[in-house]
């Protein structure tokens, strides 16, 4: 199949993309396309304008403050993969970006797509939600920022309202003490995710925790603490600990986001 007819813009400004969504309130906005051109040729997606954001130059900025750098958000997975962007996690971000996909995906995808489509199976929902990252939401009305835990609503469901796009991520630097670990399972290289965990301790920031991803919503904050990080628990242990944080999956699903939970405690011990 091929899309269904539509108008196409691509502003140069920040200003000018806010203003043609505003007016329009069914657009849809394009950076990488690696979801949107699908749902487009599938007809899952039938937009009367799309807005090709990819020529807005602040959206692609890096912006360093005192504790924190901010991520435009049509930076793609390959520059942070490549490090071709500030890291603030030391190498982290850039572990994460590498098992994304394909490369080809990796070089037209771009953080804040992923995380405005808001798929489950999306590598930066899970990572970044365990390294407490702010999204920096833009309107015509200003900017408001929100924690990236608690703004998915469900699958392909967030709160971005229709006037807004995400302008940038920001997260937290971390210090040289922190340690990271990340897992996932997938059929094969390349594929979605079938559960997903990321695990980040970094003591300086009093930052302790673990997150895993959750078949059809928001990642979900699992409780942890030192001796959580310091001695992973046995699997039956993370069971119950994700029962108690209201993981809503059946049996398979829980015994499944326990284990790649204890994958990536381990891994971060390795590390």
């Amino acid at each position: 199949m091929k899309a269904a007819r539509f108008d196409y813009a691509r502003p140069a400004t920040l200003g000018e993309a806010l203003k043609l969504i505003a007016e329009v309130p069914d657009a849809k906005l394009l950076a990488g396309g690696q979801s949107l051109g699908p749902m487009l040729n599938l007809r899952l997606a039938q937009p009367t304008l799309i807005v090709d954001i990819t020529r807005i130059a602040e959206l692609a900025e890096v912006t360093e403050e005192a504790e924190a750098i901010s991520f435009g958000a049509s930076i793609t997975h390959a520059a942070i993969e490549d490090g071709r962007v500030t890291d603030p996690t030391g190498g982290f971000l850039a572990r994460v970006a590498a098992g994304i996909g394909y490369r080809a995906v990796r070089t037209k995808g771009t953080v804040g797509g992923s995380l405005a489509h808001a798929d489950p199976a999306a590598d930066w929902l899970t990572a970044l939600t365990a390294l407490d990252a702010e999204l920096v939401l833009a309107s015509r009305s200003g900017r408001r920022r929100v924690p990236l835990a608690g703004f998915v609503a469900g699958a392909m469901q967030t709160g971005l309202r229709s006037d807004e796009l995400i302008a940038a991520v920001r997260i937290g630097k971390c210090s040289p003490r922190a340690r990271f670990g990340y897992h996932k399972v997938c059929r094969k290289v390349g594929d979605f995710a079938d559960a997903i965990a990321a695990a980040v301790a970094d003591p300086d920031r009093g930052l302790s925790r673990i997150v895993a991803s959750t078949p059809a919503g928001a990642p979900i904050v699992v409780a942890a603490d030192a001796a959580t990080i310091a001695a992973p628990p046995e699997i039956a242990a993370l069971e119950r600990r994700l029962s108690e944080a209201k993981f809503s999956g059946d049996a398979y699903d829980k015994r499944l986001r326990a284990v790649v939970l204890k994958r990536a405690l381990e891994a971060m011990t390795r590390r």
